[in-house]
């Protein structure tokens, strides 16, 4: 799902600050929608070979936070957990830069399916060098004690979730040591998913060691590196060279994960204090200026000359105002203060020119996302007109094309450009047409029509309250516009729109509301209680959100292990504001049609949006968003609250219209993408069961070519399914994929073999500095499809 081995466990983001993300993508959203392939951007790692490396070295790497767990499997790890396990544990497949998974060798001689009939054997041939750095090989017991602790049967394993292992009936050693044979109760197409990472038997063997012993440390491990010390005072964990690992020798001595807020990474490369460090597009700007242009081109966002700049405006009021005297005498002292604000900027870019901008697409998009659950959104007729009123290529464009990068939308919900099962099904849907989009609304029932009377005096009286953010402050005011929509036109016909959507399923929630209120806020409190404290950082965001979206989508905590990493899924949305008595918002001058509207109510969607300092670039997108939708006579009403309560108190709860935010890639769409996509359930006390599904959108024909496409193992076959999957989820509008993310890194310039990874799984063994004398070009780039590390194509086709 990223670049790192990780659990079967998809893991919403949302970025900040100009890194609002997503994998490269395909054209499709104003032109003819669906014809276009999307372009890959390669990664940028300052590629060398392994003997212009120098021996030796610490590299400190900026991540987001320390790891809250070791283990992959448990509900609140993240990606710097998925990162460490890449550098200690064994993977049998991990992803290449296109996002397919490839053998890795150094693990694994082979694997294949050897029989289909009566059942699916896969055979794995372990190298006969792999062991633990207790002694002790690599094998079948191993597997098996991954087996049994994830295939879901004891609930005193604390899992994330259990997806391809419950699928397994047995695992047994075959004909020697090295040989482990998994049998299958049945087909199961993404079995290259499994065993990656592999955990020893020293921690999967019991609930206690899985549960506790490995959130802390890996006392055995097989990898490049090994887990060393932590110290959470300073934010630093240390992985060091693993002299037992039987492969390459890891160039460097130690690998340094260092917590650094994102906001602060340019300061902390200033100090010395980190090598390599991915940044917001501010922080880009001054990395590629300092670096002589390289990394292409890169709009300044802001300079670091803040200060000289505020200083110049104070002076100029003062000028306004005072004596030629005190003009004089400032004067004077404001070129002082300039000439210094100058020297320091200047030595600061001197001092930043020994880092490199490094820059591709991130495996993530970015999508806009619609609350199906109730209101007007739960009209399928609704969410496809607002679909059908963005541009996303100007929207790709806002983000992407100041960094040089390709702004292509996103084509595709379940997988991304370069991956074998990437297809523009955007079709489906429809190019953008603003009079469509108005024609399906009056088919919806909307119509110019004022808001007037007793409806506009309530509307008053609510008009503060309704955009109140978290922290009790107002939101943006709405948008208007009175044009009409088309009255005699049709909805766009599609085979889809017959199925029942998940958004139906939430009615029968409200048959049983009154009786379940006090229920539901139980519920509510409950999830709140149960989600991992988190520091509204700057930033952030990826491990923030992940980690969010981790706790929601686990099972409840249990009574021991770590307090909040577990929180309840299926979290029934609040009581949205006209089911609570309040008013609709204002609908503009009084005898004026400025937004349409049904039953005396205007046609308004409450837009969440996070608040933070590191949110900017988001809240513009979501602006753009706004407006696009203001001209087909929606309105607007945008909701800002803090980063920290955004995903666990708006997105898992279902208590928003509109938002954003971000899904990873996979190289396995049919598992990964079944929660997101799956038609919600209604539970047994009148809540709905999302799973992973925020947009509380679905139908059972998603579901059932989901579920063909993950129980084939004709490869053909299972891409075919899972682009027609694509197509129904394009055609119930619950989720449209806007853009690819930019993925941008600062990196030491003599760093070699790290970067911007993209989809690829970091060659551990081979980074490090260069060697004395080397010489490597500026920001090469691996060519498209060339492995990094020691791989090979898959193999049991």
């Amino acid at each position: 799902m990223s670049s790192y081995s990780g659990p079967r466990l998809r893991s919403a983001v949302f970025l900040v600050a100009g890194v609002l993300a997503v994998p490269a993508l395909a054209s499709c959203s104003g032109d003819s929608g669906g014809t276009h392939a999307g372009r890959v951007v390669a990664p940028d790692v300052h590629q060398a070979a392994r003997d212009r490396v120098a021996e030796g070295g610490t590299l400190h790497w900026a991540v987001d936070r320390l790891p809250s767990t070791l283990n992959t499997f448990q509900a609140d790890a993240d990606t710097t957990t998925a990162r460490v396990a890449s550098a200690t544990l064994p993977s049998m497949f991990h992803l290449d830069r296109q996002g397919r998974p490839a053998r890795s060798a150094a693990y694994l001689r082979d694997a294949k399916v050897e029989t289909t009939e009566p059942r699916q054997v896969v055979v794995y041939h372990l190298d006969p060098k792999a062991a633990w750095n207790n002694g002790r090989d690599i094998g079948a017991d191993d597997f098996a004690a991954q087996w049994q602790a994830l295939r879901g049967s004891d609930s005193k394993y604390w899992t994330a979730r259990n997806a391809g292992y419950d699928r397994i009936a047995k695992v047994e050693r075959g004909a020697n040591a090295q040989e482990v044979r998994v049998t299958f109760a049945k087909p199961y197409a993404d079995w290259r998913a499994l065993f990656s990472p592999l955990y020893p038997k020293e921690v999967m063997g019991s609930a206690e060691t899985f549960n506790d012993a490995a959130r802390t440390g890996l006392a055995v491990s097989a990898g490049p590196f090994r887990v060393g010390k932590e110290n959470r005072g300073s934010g630093d964990l240390t992985l060091e060279r693993d002299t037992r690992w039987w492969g390459d020798r890891a160039k460097l001595d130690g690998l340094v994960l260092r917590a650094v807020p994102a906001g602060k990474r340019v300061k902390a490369m200033l100090d010395g204090r980190v090598d390599l460090a991915p940044v917001e597009q501010d922080e880009a700007a001054r990395v590629a200026r300092a670096g002589k242009g390289d990394g292409g081109p890169l709009a300044p966002q802001s300079g670091p000359n803040a200060a000289g700049a505020v200083a110049a405006d104070v002076y100029s009021r003062a000028f306004a105002k005072g004596s030629p005297e005190q003009v004089n005498r400032l004067d004077r002292q404001n070129r002082a203060d300039l000439a210094e604000a100058r020297a320091v900027e200047e030595a600061q870019q001197r001092s930043l020119g020994r880092y490199r901008l490094r820059k591709s697409l991130e495996p993530a998009y970015t999508q806009l996302a619609l609350n199906g659950e109730s209101g007007p959104l739960s009209d399928e007729r609704v969410r496809r007109a607002v679909a059908r009123a963005l541009d996303r290529k100007s929207l790709a464009q806002l983000v992407l094309k100041p960094l040089g990068l390709p702004a292509d939308p996103v084509g595709s919900h379940l997988a991304l450009a370069g991956q074998d099962a990437y297809a523009d099904s955007s079709g489906a849907l429809g190019k953008q047409d603003a009079v469509e989009a108005q024609a399906l609304l009056s088919d919806a029932g909307y119509k110019p029509a004022p808001v007037s009377g007793e409806a506009a005096k309530k509307d008053e009286a609510a008009q503060g309250k309704a955009g109140a953010d978290a922290d009790g402050k107002a939101g943006t005011g709405a948008r208007t516009d009175g044009k009409a929509p088309r009255t005699d036109a049709k909805a766009p016909e599609d085979e889809a729109r017959s199925e029942k959507s998940g958004a139906d399923a939430g009615k029968a929630r409200t048959a049983g509301k009154k009786a379940g209120t006090e229920k539901k806020a139980g519920a509510g409190k409950k999830a709140k209680d149960a989600a991992a404290p988190l520091a509204p950082a700057p930033v952030p965001p990826q491990s923030v959100l992940l980690h969010q979206a981790y706790a929601m989508a686990a099972r409840p905590a249990k009574a021991a292990g770590a307090a909040g990493a577990y929180a309840p899924k299926g979290t029934p949305a609040p009581p949205r504001a006209e089911e609570k008595g309040e008013a609709a918002p204002k609908a503009g001058p009084a005898g004026v049609p400025a937004v349409l509207g049904k039953d005396g109510k205007p046609l308004t969607l409450r837009f969440v949006v996070p608040a933070g300092a590191g949110s900017a670039q988001l809240r513009e997108v979501g602006e753009k968003i706004a407006g696009m939708v203001e001209k087909i006579g929606i309105r607007t009403q945008v909701q800002k609250v803090s980063d920290a309560s955004y995903f666990k108190d708006h997105i898992a709860t279902g208590d928003y219209d509109m938002a954003l935010w971000s899904w990873p890639g996979t190289a396995f769409p049919a598992t990964d993408a079944r929660p997101v996509y799956g038609k919600p359930v209604p539970a047994a006390d009148g809540s709905l069961n999302v799973d992973q599904n925020y947009t509380r959108v679905g139908t059972d024909r998603i579901d059932q070519l989901l579920d063909q496409a993950a129980g084939t193992l004709d490869a053909k076959e299972a891409g075919q399914l899972v682009k027609k999957a694509d197509a129904r989820i394009w055609a119930a509008a619950g989720s449209i994929p806007l853009y690819q993310r930019p993925e941008l890194v600062a990196a030491r310039s003599d760093l070699l073999n790290a970067g911007a990874f993209g989809f690829a799984t970091p060659d551990w063994e081979n980074i490090g500095f260069a060697a004395k004398g080397a010489k490597g070009a500026k920001g090469t780039k691996a060519p498209v499809g060339k492995p990094v590390r020691n791989t090979t194509a898959p193999v049991g086709e």
